[in-house]
């Protein structure tokens, strides 16, 4: 008797953790993060962020960035990407020597650069590797403490819309990081739909 209890006692325990998704290797709950929705440009343009990508508090400061990720969100934070979505000014040539300057050690096969009709806009995607000087400050606007960062990797996209102006996506990261998480980026971009 006592041991027909146990049997059935363990097969409503496997049951239970097959019904409510729990991983019994390591008795946690499989909770994945879902893609956000993303509306730049008034909302006349969207996109999804790939799915692992964990939404924060911007960190901008007296910059004003619209979304802020952390990719993948289940490593461990120096291991993390950051990801950062915002309007901004300035030239487009510009903005491209101010991301470079931002690197040293890179060599001219460290940076790509390509342009694309995306949903009907202009979109410049950008990739730069090298060696990341971190602003630990409130951007570029009030720059704090520098910290280097060795084996970092960027991939940019600068948004020219027809008619709201030019928006940033950043992703900055170690350069393994980023590599990993490249082809969600290039689907996002791709992604992007007018309305």
């Amino acid at each position: 008797m006592m041991m027909r209890r146990f049997w059935i006692g363990c097969t409503f325990a496997a049951i239970s953790l097959a019904t409510f998704g729990w991983n019994a290797s390591i008795g946690v709950s499989e909770d994945p993060i879902k893609p956000t929705p993303i509306e730049i440009a008034g909302g006349t343009l969207t996109m999804e962020s790939p799915a692992g990508w964990k939404r924060v508090e911007s960190k901008g400061g007296m910059i004003k960035i619209d979304y802020e990720f952390r990719a993948p969100a289940d490593a461990k934070e120096e291991e993390q990407a950051r990801v950062t979505i915002m309007q901004s000014g300035g030239g487009i040539q510009a903005n491209v020597d101010r991301w470079k300057g931002q690197f040293d050690n890179s060599k001219d096969e460290d940076i790509k650069i390509e342009k694309k009709e995306i949903a009907g806009q202009t979109v410049h995607m950008v990739d730069i590797k090298g060696t990341f000087k971190d602003s630990m400050g409130g951007g570029p606007f009030a720059p704090g403490p520098m910290k280097k960062r060795e084996n970092y990797r960027m991939l940019g996209l600068i948004i020219e819309t027809k008619a709201n102006g030019t928006y940033f996506v950043k992703m900055t990261g170690p350069q393994a990081t980023v590599e990993k998480q490249a082809e969600g980026w290039k689907k996002m971009a791709e992604g992007m739909k007018g309305k």
